[in-house]
């Protein structure tokens, strides 16, 4: 079975809960995505977006990356991948980093989320680097992955204010409820063509 309808395959990659990953779920679901969530896999079998998808019918998979070699669990990965015969891999929540042999098996095809506005605060805890930065907007991005970390080319982007009242975790959950809207809006984009890659660009000419 597969979240969504006929359409683009999807491969979701996740570490944890899968928040991103339900979001995404239900617009396929609901006919407003375009695609089918076809496999997700996750490094941890203790991820409870695995859950997530066994309740909703969708295949899943655990390999684990304790003790693995990078690139050994890499190609793993891609094999489950592949065998599913994903058109684009989807990152939600995934704490690996990806190997270069990874991400030229699937060259401009890995979308990821960031919950900064990049190239501002990349890496671990952006949205508590940007609140004590002391940033009065902050925000998230959709990338292609590329094989520097939060680095490839722009997607799409939303902006949320800081309020001075604010804490990190209230950054944090302004952040996510945008997250969840973005991340489907950009995957759509991206699968209805007409786009190309301009440097760190992603340029839509339709």
């Amino acid at each position: 079975m597969s979240a969504g309808q006929p359409g683009r395959r999807l491969g979701i990659l996740l570490s944890g809960r899968g928040s991103n990953f339900q979001a995404i779920a239900q617009q396929c679901v609901a006919g407003r995505l375009n695609a089918q969530i076809v496999v997700v896999i996750s490094n941890r079998a203790d991820a409870a977006g695995l859950e997530a998808a066994r309740a909703m019918g969708i295949p899943s998979v655990v390999i684990p990356s304790q003790g693995v070699e990078r690139v050994a669990h890499d190609r793993m990965v891609a094999e489950a991948l592949d065998e599913a015969a994903v058109d684009y891999v989807i990152l939600a929540g995934y704490m690996r980093i990806l190997s270069a042999w990874f991400i030229q098996h699937y060259p401009q095809r890995i979308l990821n989320i960031h919950p900064a506005l990049l190239p501002a605060f990349p890496g671990l805890d952006a949205q508590h680097q940007a609140w004590e930065y002391g940033v009065r907007y902050a925000g998230c991005t959709v990338h292609f992955v590329d094989e520097k970390m939060d680095s490839g080319p722009i997607i799409d982007q939303a902006v949320v204010p800081v309020l001075e009242s604010d804490r990190a975790e209230d950054v944090a959950a302004r952040i996510l409820a945008e997250e969840h809207r973005l991340y489907s809006e950009a995957i759509g984009k991206v699968l209805q063509g007409g786009w190309r890659v301009d440097g760190r660009r992603v340029l839509f000419e339709r």
